[in-house]
């Protein structure tokens, strides 16, 4: 009797088999989710130091301000959150914490979420740029994201069928302690700033040169109140700036807000499609010393500008409409 239920040595290798390409698959997985939060987190490491690189995380974050989120504060809750999630779901992998009974489907349920953002992006904006899935560390269009998440839940569906670990002892424990962990790493990495307000100026700027002769900037820059960035077009942090300023621009079209652009016009069609920012009023500066002079020696420089005069100045970690909106008062 009991040898009719012994498994027959192709059954044990069949077995074998399949845990050892779903311990695989698994393992990438939870690595995948890793890798995806550590990229958008800002940090990065360098020869075994810690390099700030919030540009990445501001691209993430900003992503749900153009979602409607006009708070900047509360928006960087939620994309640490989000993060603090992606961490989750690679320990839940990881130690093999109710796949069957949870991570396997909240999984699924991300990729989704994830997927329907993209298509939205698509639709509204076109599959160009770099959707910041990974951050700045790997580049995919949306369409290619897409692909990539379409992959994952393939993955997780043939993971659901073969890779069905059983619940083990005090796992309730153990997730909760991973939550914990996971959702409070975010905000120690990446603290969040609460005074990002512009810092003061006062100092005469010169935009007569921009009126000599066509083309001329569509508003009056010398008279009234303007926020006027300074960019070149090949810039990696012009392109972050000018990105935000696209998603200001979108939630507040009364902003004015005008973007000066330095560089050969061989670039402009890769910026603009890398940071959506043709909506926003702008101008190539063909002159490139009166664009230095009016810009100073780096970019991008941000400049709050009345009647001709520099009364505030921000780098691109305080460009909040709320202030903007104060300033214009």
């Amino acid at each position: 009797m009991n040898e009719e239920f012994t498994p027959t040595p192709q059954k044990k290798f069949s077995f074998s088999l399949k845990r050892v390409i779903g311990f695989i698959l698994l393992l990438a997985m939870a690595a995948v989710f890793f890798y995806s939060a550590y990229t958008k987190s800002g940090i990065a490491f360098h020869k075994f130091n810690l390099v700030d690189n919030s540009g990445a995380f501001l691209s993430f974050q900003w992503t749900f301000v153009d979602l409607g989120i006009n708070n900047i504060v509360v928006a960087g809750i939620i994309a640490r959150l989000f993060i603090g999630l992606e961490l989750l779901l690679g320990f839940l992998l990881l130690f093999h914490i109710f796949l069957r009974q949870f991570t396997y489907k909240a999984v699924l349920v991300m990729l989704a979420a994830f997927t329907v953002y993209l298509l939205f992006v698509i639709i509204t904006q076109g599959n160009h740029g770099n959707c910041g899935c990974f951050g700045d560390s790997l580049a995919m269009t949306p369409l290619q994201s897409i692909w990539k998440n379409v992959a994952m839940a393939v993955v997780t569906i043939i993971l659901m069928a073969i890779y069905p670990v059983k619940p083990y002892k005090n796992q309730e424990i153990i997730a909760v302690l991973l939550f914990m962990v996971a959702m409070v790493v975010p905000f120690i990495m990446n603290p969040i700033d609460l005074d990002n307000k512009p810092e003061a100026a006062h100092e005469a700027i010169d935009f007569a040169p921009l009126y000599k002769e066509a083309p001329m900037p569509q508003a009056d820059l010398r008279t009234g109140k303007h926020i006027v960035a300074f960019m070149s077009l090949t810039c990696p942090h012009c392109r972050k700036a000018a990105y935000l300023l696209h998603i200001i621009h979108h939630q507040n079209p009364d902003l004015p807000i005008y973007i000066l652009l330095s560089g050969s016009a061989k670039y402009e069609k890769e910026f603009f499609q890398e940071t959506h920012s043709m909506d926003v009023p702008h101008l190539l500066v063909t002159d490139m010393e009166a664009f230095t002079k009016m810009a100073g020696p780096y970019v991008p420089a941000i400049y709050w500008i009345n009647n001709s005069t520099i009364e505030k100045k921000s780098n691109y970690f305080q460009l909040d409409p709320k202030y903007m909106r104060e300033w214009l008062k």
